[in-house]
């Protein structure tokens, strides 16, 4: 399963001996314990406009999502009961009515920016499951339906509120429908990555944010007021997102001369993601204005075009990524020197060589 805690800050909270966080040292160790699979579903749904135009009616319509929320009321079976579908008004329940919002969030940002029609590309329901398990610290897309647990009460609150989160577990989704690439490494990390920039571009988009407004964070708000942190991941400053006694210190490096060579974490896919975060960072910012109209568009047309091996490396993305630009907008323009330069700006094109020590995270 695709989840946006990583297991290495989990495993620092589940080690914790320290009384107030007692609860949540026994909730990480029991969601650390959970896995899931997955079986995709595909439906469609259109937004109609009816008009008159003399004797004629005119039907005029765009994609709009099908969303489907389900209460697991706290077991660890999905779907679990439906609450809230596509023409259900809001239930009073916050975690159902955020991921409700949330998953329209992703399909506007989708449609509107790419004229993507939801996470396949065939107008496919968006479904979720809220107050997943007992506790539970995550959130993940299964390949299905996204799912949400409630948090700890000590460090984590519900992932609901966090509209980032829910575009960064349905980008997942976006990535495999695209080709995908193999969770492991490398590709790992760039799976994990373009899931944070679609997560960002959600959030931005929701709220119209040009690129130098916004925050660049992943999981703003997740947190309690017990940690010392502002999110899960920073794509502007890779590496300060959090520092806490408990939790330790974020370990993103934004920088290939500090590329974590490590075989936790599927070969360090969170940890790796943050080099790549900092590339489209650096574009987008670049470019100015609203991210996803250039910097946003260039990322998912490499990702969705067909030609991405699902074991690409930084330096194929960073080529497949530079000829897209340079097709979308000629070898000579603006867009195409700023991916350029991000990528060389991050040593992925500078033949700059990680470490070869290993640092535990």
């Amino acid at each position: 399963m695709f989840a946006i805690v990583p297991p290495y800050l989990l495993s620092r909270l589940a080690a914790t001996d320290a009384p107030h966080l007692a609860t949540a040292a026994e909730a990480a160790r029991a969601t650390l314990a959970l896995g899931r699979t997955y079986h995709p579903p595909r439906r469609d749904r259109a937004r109609l406009d009816l008009s008159v135009d003399g004797d004629a009616l005119v039907v005029s319509g765009e994609p709009a999502p099908e969303r489907l929320i389900c209460d697991a009321q706290h077991r660890e079976q999905l779907p679990g009961v439906r609450v809230r579908g596509e023409d259900d008004g809001p239930t009073g329940d916050p975690a159902v009515d955020e991921a409700f919002a949330g998953l329209g969030a992703s399909f506007e940002l989708f449609w509107d920016a790419f004229a993507r029609r939801s996470i396949d590309g065939g107008g496919g329901a968006l479904e979720a499951s809220v107050h997943y398990g007992d506790r539970y610290d995550n959130a993940f897309w299964n390949g299905e339906r996204m799912v949400f647990g409630d948090g700890d009460g000590e460090v984590f609150r519900g992932f609901t509120a966090s509209v980032s989160v829910i575009g960064h577990e349905l980008g997942h989704g976006v990535i495999e429908y695209g080709g995908g690439l193999a969770y492991h490494g490398q590709s790992g990390a760039l799976n994990e990555s373009i899931a944070d920039v679609f997560g960002a571009l959600t959030e931005q988009h929701l709220a119209g944010q040009t690129a130098d407004h916004a925050s660049w964070l992943i999981g703003a708000g997740i947190f309690t007021d017990a940690v010392q942190g502002v999110a899960l991941r920073s794509l502007s400053a890779p590496g300060t997102a959090y520092d806490d006694d408990v939790l330790g210190r974020d370990p993103q490096p934004a920088h290939m001369r500090d590329y974590v060579q490590t075989t936790e974490d599927n070969g360090g896919v969170h940890i790796n993601s943050g080099i790549p975060n900092k590339a489209f960072h650096l574009v987008a910012t670049r470019l100015g204005g609203l991210a996803w109209e250039r910097a946003g568009r260039i990322w998912y047309l490499t990702v969705t075009a067909g030609g991405l091996d699902s074991a690409a490396d930084f330096a194929d993305f960073a080529a497949a990524t530079t000829a897209t630009a340079a097709r979308e907008y000629g070898e000579e323009s603006e867009e195409a020197a700023a991916v350029r330069t991000a990528w060389k700006a991050v040593g992925v094109t500078d033949r700059a060589e990680p470490s070869r020590s290993s640092r535990s995270v």
